[in-house]
């Protein structure tokens, strides 16, 4: 394989522990390609200001795709472009995925609108992303500048049978997928991890092949697909770990810094 020249990283199940901790190793991990030459990214369903944690410690100065790229943002936070779903459509998602008995949260800009403080995981994603939302008793005001729509239950099958039918209904107009096995999180259709690999290959100036991506879900494997080098988690399905080239260790047991040395810094086409 030619030499690697960027990795683009999933966050939640992938660059961080089970405990949302960003371990010593994995920091160095990062540290070591920087040294090595190769530029580093991250992506995920985090708005951006969930992800601004991660830049000092990993010193990050490429761009961050959030919200699965409906996002970018520079490490200061600072916009970059932002693709928002319909409006004419919001309501109708929304709709559907409370016909499957999930929560509903939207996400606009910086900010985060949930129904109620009680609703499952709102809990564990304040205590992830830093910052808490606001609770809004309807969202029918609140359906333009929309980047994500997020459909939250602790059913595993309701969560992927609401993928499937999102996809059927809104597939041309939206990008549905699970970023996590209780989150099913609705974007605009451009606003996907596969999206991500190319457009920060046209920003960075890195061909696609010369790209490693390294993801957990199946929202992750839409970024396998352009890249030349993909790696799923020790923790992904079966159906994403067949997606990917090579699989490492889990995310509890340093597998992010297990691919960054085993695939991409003792490859020996790496200088």
């Amino acid at each position: 394989m030619s030499r690697i020249g960027l990795v683009i990283a999933d966050v939640d199940g992938t660059l961080l522990t089970p405990d949302k901790e960003l371990t010593e190793h994995a920091r160095q991990a990062v540290l070591a390609l920087r040294a090595r030459g190769v530029a580093f990214a991250i992506t995920s369903g985090r708005p951006p200001r969930g992800m601004r944690m991660l830049v000092a410690p990993l010193g990050l100065t490429t761009p961050m795709a959030a919200f699965n790229g409906g996002m970018l943002v520079n490490p200061d936070l600072s916009p970059i472009e932002e693709l928002t779903l319909p409006a004419a459509i919001v309501g109708q998602i929304v709709k559907a995925i409370e016909r499957h008995r999930l929560d509903v949260w939207l996400y606009r800009g910086a900010d985060w609108f949930i129904r109620t403080l009680e609703a499952p995981h709102v809990d564990l994603e304040r205590r992830t992303v830093l910052f808490s939302p606001t609770v809004a008793p309807g969202f029918d005001d609140l359906l333009e500048g929309i980047v994500k729509i997020v459909g939250v239950s602790d059913d595993p099958r309701a969560v992927a049978d609401c993928e499937t039918d999102l996809r059927r209904q809104f597939g041309e107009h939206a990008s549905a997928a699970r970023s996590q096995p209780y989150y099913l999180d609705v974007t605009h259709p451009d606003a996907n991890k596969g999206a991500v690999v190319r457009r920060l290959s046209e920003i960075l100036k890195v061909p696609a092949e010369l790209i490693a991506t390294i993801g957990d879900m199946p929202n992750d494997v839409l970024m396998f697909a352009p890249s030349g080098l993909s790696i799923a988690m020790g923790n992904a399905s079966t159906e994403v770990q067949r997606a990917a080239h090579r699989v490492t260790s889990s995310n509890a047991e340093e597998g992010f810094a297990e691919a960054v040395e085993r695939y991409i810094l003792a490859d020996p086409s790496q200088p």
